[in-house]
């Protein structure tokens, strides 16, 4: 028997093994990267899936308009109001009435009440929906204590009014027809107040450039 004279080469067999687990290790930084590329767009489009859900009413955002356009004949509509905090946020909230019942296309206002038990002031800003969320486009809002922050003093309460109507096109949508119950619902989340002489000294620090000492 003739012994082959070719041996086999131990770099020859582990190349490519270390190649594989190279072209892994890339892959994998590749994806992790993608991944966190994913969730930065994510939080960077927070605020542009808030502006779509205000202006199309999607998710049940409701809508904002300058006077309601009167009531017209037709159903009568319940609207609920159901009030909530965030986790951290120290006021307590409710609604001032549990509901209402009000003609489409007539303004009606709502009261909301906040107090702050803490003995220092707090800033706050509510995010809002209504359910179903398919009547969202059709429930507007004229003014409301959600368009800016609110700041309660310590121990101080406040009742806080919301000017809203129905719109009467939701009579000529044939899948709204059975919608007879509106919830506007509110939560509120604690702001973090920036003292305006500390922050005005910040900036002029931080606008000012470096100074050598004079010995």
């Amino acid at each position: 028997m003739i012994e082959s004279s070719q041996k086999t080469n131990p770099s020859a067999v582990r190349q490519p093994v270390q190649v594989s687990e190279r072209r892994n290790a890339a892959t994998g930084l590749v994806l992790a990267g993608v991944a966190l590329g994913m969730v930065g767009m994510a939080f960077a489009a927070v605020p542009l899936y808030s502006l779509f859900c205000q202006v199309t009413g999607y998710g049940g955002t409701s809508q904002v308009a300058v006077a309601a356009p009167g009531a017209v004949e037709g159903r009568m509509i319940t609207v609920q109001f159901d009030a909530s905090i965030a986790s951290g946020m120290p006021w307590k909230f409710k609604p001032v009435q549990r509901e209402i019942t009000v003609r489409i296309g007539e303004e009606h206002l709502a009261f909301y009440s906040a107090h702050n038990p803490l003995k220092r002031k707090v800033m706050g800003t509510a995010t809002y929906n209504v359910t179903p969320h398919k009547a969202g486009p059709y429930f507007s809002k004229i003014d409301c204590f959600c368009f800016t922050e609110q700041v309660l003093e310590p121990g101080q309460t406040v009742e806080m009014p919301v000017s809203f109507f129905v719109d009467p096109d939701i009579l000529n949508d044939p899948g709204l027809d059975d919608v007879r119950t509106i919830t506007l619902s509110y939560t509120f989340f604690e702001k973090p107040i920036v003292d305006a002489d500390q922050g005005a000294q910040t900036s002029a620090l931080a606008s000012s450039p470096d100074k050598a000492e004079v010995n």
